[in-house]
């Protein structure tokens, strides 16, 4: 017996896998999943009811042959993720092995660095900020369960300084503070006070990651930042002088999800300084992996099991992304469940980061939860690489 939860989205790439909703604005505002449902029990089940998933790549590779469709429009990539999901969780039941193991075996020991998203902005927050995420990167303490203790107390050092300064300690779509701020650097200085506060050594004990999603204020080939409306050029040079003035080690969607020339010259600038990670770029598609390994275009790809539906189709996702020495961050979404997969996938696919939110909201804390389980579970075989997770 096995359950799977499948989370969704606020930003999404156009690129990514069908997510089907009902469209029937009398119910969840039209957000209903009833269609998707219909699809496991009347087209799914009665294929599969039978298969073994005691060997869980022939059963999932049947599930996908069940959707012809590129983005998986025919049955939604909720309705395949859920049963791939649930399928890939019996399966370790049956062999006896958590999770983390039944998906990595031996190998799999690394506990992921966690980007802690504790500024909300852009489509996760009402507060006029571009940026979407703000992101702490603890490396200290060498384990994850202190890496993460110093995120909870950065976190807490960051509201008392938003009250301190009557700002809003209201808390977004993935459980990150939503103040109103007058420009979208002001919040990596907040940041900078926060760590400092909370008695850390800025870019030392705890380092800072940004998630743009510029794809949301890209428009007719420009950039909507800050009231002006500018190229990738310069939203690449706002980023390199951010860079020079903060320990910036990863940038998410620094350029929207088709400025393939953008991306190049972006990466051809700061790639061999930081993280550029394709998340709209690349949608967790081995295919558009593929031409941005090819062009040199990002150096990192965020991992979202929902962006291509499947969880055969994940893994080779990033073990395509590994063979080319990109860099690989498992991820949740703004729509998230209490499902846990994700930290165990973390773990068993060696992305040795992961994105899943603040310290607060249970949909966030559980995932914390879960790595920290897995860290006892794996006991002194556990490794945390920390700051050298972001070497290339």
């Amino acid at each position: 017996m096995a359950r799977a939860a499948v989370p969704s989205g606020a930003s999404t790439g156009a690129h990514e896998a069908l997510e089907l909703r009902d469209g029937d604005k009398t119910r969840f505002a039209g957000k209903g999943v009833r269609k998707a449902v219909q699809n496991v029990l009347e087209i799914i089940a009665p294929k599969l009811v039978g298969k073994s998933v005691a060997e869980f790549s022939s059963f999932d590779h049947a599930l996908l042959d069940l959707d012809d469709t590129e983005n998986k429009a025919k049955l939604g990539a909720n309705a395949i993720l859920g049963v791939s999901l649930a399928a890939l969780k019996a399966s370790a039941a049956h062999n006896k092995l958590p999770l983390f193991q039944f998906v990595g075996g031996d190998t799999a020991t690394t506990l992921p660095v966690p980007l802690m998203n504790v500024l909300n902005g852009g489509a996760h927050a009402d507060n006029g900020l571009d940026v979407q995420e703000y992101m702490i990167a603890p490396v200290c303490g060498g384990s994850f369960a202190e890496a993460l203790r110093a995120g909870s107390e950065v976190f807490h050092s960051l509201k008392k300084i938003l009250s301190d300064k009557s700002l809003s300690t209201n808390v977004g779509d993935e459980g990150g503070f939503a103040p109103n701020l007058k420009n979208n650097e002001e919040a990596l200085q907040l940041l900078s006070d926060a760590i400092e506060g909370a008695g850390y050594k800025l870019g030392e004990d705890v380092l800072l990651a940004l998630d743009v999603a510029s794809t949301e204020f890209f428009e007719s080939g420009k950039y909507n930042w800050q009231g002006k409306h500018i190229g990738a050029q310069e939203m690449t040079e706002i980023y390199s002088g951010w860079c020079s003035k903060y320990p910036i080690v990863s940038i998410e969607d620094g350029l929207a999800e088709d400025d393939w020339d953008g991306w190049k010259n972006m990466t051809q600038k700061l790639g061999d300084k930081i993280q550029l990670v394709g998340d709209d770029l690349f949608v967790t598609n081995p295919i558009r992996l593929e031409r941005g390994i090819k062009e040199k275009s990002a150096n990192s790809i965020l991992i979202k099991v929902n962006q291509i539906g499947s969880f055969s189709e994940t893994k080779r996702a990033v073990q395509m992304a590994h063979e080319n020495n990109f860099h690989c961050v498992m991820s949740h979404r703004s729509g998230e469940t209490e499902d846990v997969t994700i930290a165990d996938l973390a773990v068993g696919l060696g992305t040795a980061q992961i994105k899943t939110g603040s310290l607060s909201r249970g949909e966030r804390t559980a995932k914390y939860n879960q790595l920290l389980r897995i860290e006892e579970t794996l006991g002194t075989k556990a490794q945390f690489k920390g700051r050298s997770t972001f070497e290339f």
